[in-house]
């Protein structure tokens, strides 16, 4: 797919500040709107055990109330904005986001920075959070796919934090008092863990210049902790585990493997053998399971990249009686694509749908900008769309067989199934690449 290098120009600029914020901009003049926001380099990995949840619960309390602003008007005020309020909470970061029109921009900027820096943290909201965030906890019990997930994940990182849940669970999420929420944010929410970045119609100079009057009061970084250190890299299980839930309709099965982390040279080449697998509905395993023999409504694959390690699913929804069918036409699919080379054709396929992707979220302030930001996070540095597309474009067939092998082994496949199983089992001999 030819791309044309006017749809890529773009104004990036970067600075980091003296107290070791790190402010970003993309300038896109043409638009009469503006995402702003605010990313902490803290997610659930950097949590002890004890804390496992609290990086989700701040992002959570921060809504209750500042020194100048209670929930309600927090809530009223970003309703008067107009715009799309979006906070969430991974493994390795929590993000805070705002759309709204271009002239709003400060005003949008004061709310999210007052909000972040002077949470009031007042004790009785706190502890009707910790209620709140109990029944997302119990939400997320309720939903197969994502419970087997979360098992999965123990089982897959096991005594590491990548391996508990992003949520805490019922008994750290009702130990948050005020006094380990606010120790807690104080490390976590200083400038040299935040990354502000911004993209439509803004000005850099006026994003810095709100920075420096809103961070004022905080030191100078202290380049000996300015550094985020999560836990050292995961050692990656490759459990069999069956967990019984016999008010399921179906059985839900999970594939796993080793992956490219987000930092490894083979992420390109990993990203796509991942959409020839189970990216879309041409996909192989789609075609197989779904088109060809209607065996699941929900089937699918994709990696998940860390700063320092990966993960490669296969997830697929059935009745009981056809687990089997659906594991076995999975592990063929692995087996194929380590033994066949992937053809000119279908790589062309899906070099232009990670293409399209690209090109189309180029047209999204909020998709610019928290790229700026995890990429920052991540890589520490700007990884432009253009620099993307040519990574992507030089995969060879041989490049994808080449990832395949290496990741796709039978001493480090992974399984799970959750559900009513009828008598199902899996032994390790089954599961042989």
């Amino acid at each position: 797919m030819p791309v044309s290098q006017e749809v890529l120009l773009e104004e990036v600029r970067a600075i980091r500040l003296a107290n070791g914020a790190i402010v970003l901009t993309e300038r896109m003049p043409g638009l009469r709107s503006a995402t702003v926001g605010i990313w902490v380099r803290r997610g659930s990995r950097h949590e002890t055990p004890e804390l496992n949840g609290i990086c989700h619960f701040i992002e959570h309390a921060v809504f209750k109330g500042t020194r100048r602003r209670s929930a309600l008007d927090i809530a009223v005020e970003s309703d008067r904005l107009g715009g799309h309020f979006d906070a969430y909470t991974t493994h390795e970061l929590t993000g805070f986001a705002l759309k709204v029109v271009d002239t709003a921009v400060p005003q949008a900027f004061d709310l999210l920075v007052d909000m972040l820096t002077h949470p009031r943290f007042d004790a009785a909201d706190l502890e009707r959070e910790q209620k709140v965030i109990i029944e997302e906890i119990k939400m997320v019990e309720d939903s197969p796919e994502e419970f087997l997930g979360e098992l999965f994940n123990a089982a897959y990182f096991p005594d590491h934090s990548l391996g508990r849940p992003i949520e805490g669970t019922s008994e750290t999420v009702s130990s948050f008092d005020r006094d380990k929420t606010a120790s807690y944010h104080a490390h976590a929410y200083h400038p040299h863990h935040l990354v502000v970045a911004a993209a439509g119609n803004v000005r850099h100079e006026q994003l810095v210049e709100l920075c420096e009057q809103a961070l004022a009061d905080f030191p100078t970084a202290d380049q000996q902790h300015s550094q985020t250190t999560p836990d050292a890299p995961p050692r990656a299980a490759a459990p069999i585990f069956i967990e019984r839930k016999g008010e399921l309709e179906q059985a839900h099965l999970l594939l796993a493997t080793p992956w490219p982390s987000a930092c490894d040279e083979d992420r390109y080449a990993a990203s796509l053998l991942a959409s020839v697998l189970g990216g879309g509905t041409s996909s192989r395993l789609w075609q197989a399971i779904r088109e060809e023999r209607g065996l699941a409504y929900s089937v699918g694959a994709a990696g998940s990249g860390f700063t320092d390690t990966g993960v490669f699913h296969i997830y697929a929804g059935t009745s009981p009686a056809q687990a089997g069918e659906v594991l076995d036409l999975a592990l063929a699919e692995l087996r194929r694509i380590v033994r066949e080379s992937v053809g000119t054709d279908e790589l062309r396929l899906v070099k232009d749908q990670a293409v399209s992707s690209i090109l189309l979220n180029l047209e999204s302030t909020s998709a610019r900008a928290a790229t700026l930001a995890r990429q920052e996070i991540t890589h520490g540095r700007r990884i432009t769309p253009d620099e993307i597309i040519q990574r992507l474009e030089a995969v060879t067939p041989a490049d994808l067989q080449r990832v395949a092998r290496a990741r796709f082994r039978t001493e480090t496949i992974a399984f799970g199934a959750l559900g009513d199983l009828n008598g199902f089992t899996v032994e390790r001999g089954r599961l042989e690449i």
